[in-house]
């Protein structure tokens, strides 16, 4: 397991990026015939994407109620998606017939974000850098802010201008 980082850091992701949320609700607890097929088909899709770099995912958070990926582009996620001889289309299928009549047992939900080249913000502290997990180069926040102006201006790093 990598060293726990005791800096400031970042990371430099070249180019622009897809960022992906996606999760999951227990709405009734005790249906755990509804819910349980869905969480189990998580780890198997997130194996086969670490796996696979060519397939455009660029790294995946894992935590409870939340993962979060990182995608080159959008339709590097969709092909990704709709690809029926990988495990995500079949897992998909499968929770819509499952799920088809009862919606409100267990609810799935997923957000996409697409981020340009450099209009991002990314700290990490006391971490962990795990190639599966986060996308780009990792580097101490002050060689960032040498090559990239003043760390104290988050609107700077997002590439953000100031409101009126």
């Amino acid at each position: 397991m990598p060293q726990v980082l005791p800096a400031r850091m970042t990371v430099e992701i070249e180019g622009d990026f897809v960022v992906f949320l996606i999760g999951m609700r227990i709405n009734k607890l005790w249906k755990i015939h509804k819910w349980l097929p869905v969480f189990l088909a998580m780890p198997p899709i997130l194996k086969e994407l670490d796996a696979h770099p060519e397939s455009g995912c660029l790294g995946t958070i894992r935590s409870l109620g939340v993962i979060v990926q990182y995608w080159r582009s959008f339709d590097h996620l969709e092909a990704y998606a709709r690809n029926s001889d990988q495990k995500h289309w079949p897992a998909w299928v499968a929770f819509n017939k499952r799920t088809g009549g009862s919606r409100g047992d267990v609810g799935i939900w997923h957000e996409t974000y697409h981020v340009r080249a450099g209009e991002y913000e990314a700290v990490y502290s006391g971490m962990r850098p795990t190639d599966s997990e986060r996308p780009g180069n990792w580097c101490p926040s002050a060689a960032h802010e040498t090559r990239h102006g003043d760390a104290s201006l988050v609107r700077d790093r997002a590439g953000r201008e100031p409101h009126a």
